[in-house]
């Protein structure tokens, strides 16, 4: 598209901007705002901010190619519409609609001005809808990759809140386990347990495995990493939890358990960090 013809455009999104973008919003506003994901208001200032941007870039650009520098401030708005968006819901269908929609008030627009020029119509109409494409499809990416970044954080914040590290007793730690223990879940838990022993100068750690629901060799070898980084940081581990048929794998499987401490139970266990520490409880007797 020649020089004239995005002048001509420039000028058409200048002097019809405000239909523009009533015509637009209107297009959105029920559907967002029915399932209560934005307002109004904030809706209105994201579309006339980008409205205001594109022709903008549209005035100054010597090609309408979406992937040119030139291009680059566009692009940074959707980014970052396409990434609030994520966080708010949206949906990614939803996310590409925000500029594919423009295209339909756009169009109508565009046959008004070039009524008289039906060629000129159909260049312009054709490079005008490359271009929407382009920075639709744009914002689908950019949302893919906002969306994986948060299930990758949450995944992170779910890994930490089921590794807690509590102190049972002076001295003592206990690393309650549950679910399956991977290679990921085994560095979380190694950092959480090593940071726990440097912060309290524990010198027992208890692991106790009792909602582990299966123990393979994989499984055994990341709780031998943990015993054994814990006792570079100068603490004993005792795992808790062990089960009959948890036993019978171990044996099966022939992990070596030899240099560690195990029990059934927590209750076990704690008896014995204990008993190691030189603590004891006695009960209570009525008075």
């Amino acid at each position: 598209m020649n020089a004239s013809k995005t002048a001509a455009l420039v000028e058409m999104l200048t002097r019809h901007r405000d239909t523009l973008l009533a015509d637009w919003l209107n297009q959105h506003l029920s559907i967002a705002l029915r399932r209560g994901l934005t307002t109004e208001a904030e809706m209105n200032d994201q579309f006339r901010s980008f409205l205001n941007v594109f022709s903008d870039t549209l005035a100054n650009a010597e090609t309408l190619d979406a992937s040119r520098p030139e291009w680059e401030p566009v692009r940074a708005f959707l980014a970052d519409v396409s990434s609030h968006r994520a966080r708010q819901g949206f949906t990614p269908a939803e996310t590409a609609t925000f500029v594919f929609s423009l295209k339909q008030p756009l169009y109508s627009r565009l046959r008004i001005e070039f009524a008289a020029r039906p060629e000129e119509l159909a260049d312009v109409s054709w490079t005008v809808n490359m271009l929407l494409d382009a920075l639709g499809l744009y914002t689908t990416e950019v949302f893919q990759r906002s969306r994986e970044a948060i299930i990758s954080r949450q995944q992170e914040e779910l890994l930490e809140l089921s590794t807690p590290v509590v102190q049972l007793w002076e001295g003592i730690l206990a690393l309650p386990l549950i679910g399956t223990l991977d290679s990921a879940r085994t560095q979380v838990v190694m950092e959480s347990l090593l940071q726990k022993i440097v912060e309290t100068g524990a010198a027992i750690a208890i692991i106790d495995i009792t909602g582990v629901p299966t123990v393979d060799t994989l499984v055994a070898q990341h709780l031998l990493k943990t015993v054994a980084a814990a006792r570079l940081m100068g603490a004993d581990c005792i795992i808790s939890g062990i089960r009959p048929q948890i036993a019978q794998t171990i044996v099966h499987l022939g992990v070596d358990l030899t240099n560690v401490i195990t029990k059934s139970t927590l209750a076990d266990a704690f008896v014995v960090a204990l008993r190691k520490s030189g603590s004891s409880i006695s009960a209570r007797t009525a008075s």
